[in-house]
């Protein structure tokens, strides 16, 4: 399993409950693209339409050796393939007030296929944020003080 890319705006800004994996629909050269590492999940999020899922807002540029270079199909909405329990699953945790689904990283799998990792996510209050980082920040200043001995 290759990472290509993390979401880690996501794992700032969200409680992440629980974790599942789903497929993408590509079009074209979109995954030499994202071979080549030229994707960002910042500000994505994933939403059901028709009893679909719909990643939203992510941007996967065209590719440099493309025949046809188009610009905007850069944060074209991509189709999540699952399977039709867990789809039932996540309408109903998406239900629940405060739920929401947003993609945490891309990767190939050992296949060689994309794959997205979705969490189902809380978003955190501003309190919970500066705690975070004044705990991060003990961590790292016991680590250097540690360091030293």
């Amino acid at each position: 399993m290759k990472i290509i890319t993390k979401n880690k705006k996501a794992f700032f800004d969200y409680e992440v409950l629980s974790r599942f994996e789903a497929g993408i629909v590509l079009k074209g050269d979109e995954v030499k693209s994202i071979r080549k590492g030229e994707i960002n999940l910042i500000g994505t999020f994933v939403t059901v339409h028709d009893h679909e899922l719909f990643m939203i807002n992510a941007f996967i540029s065209s590719y440099s050796h493309a025949f046809q270079k188009n610009e905007d199909l850069t944060r074209r909405s991509r189709k999540l393939l699952v399977h039709r329990k867990e789809l039932n699953r996540l309408i109903g945790d998406i239900a629940r007030k405060g739920i929401t689904l947003i993609p945490l990283a891309l990767y190939l799998n050992d296949k060689g296929l994309v794959k997205l990792e979705v969490g189902i996510c809380k978003h955190k209050k501003a309190h919970q944020k500066k705690e975070e980082i004044r705990e991060r920040d003990i961590q790292r200043e016991t680590a250097r003080e540690l360091k030293n001995y």
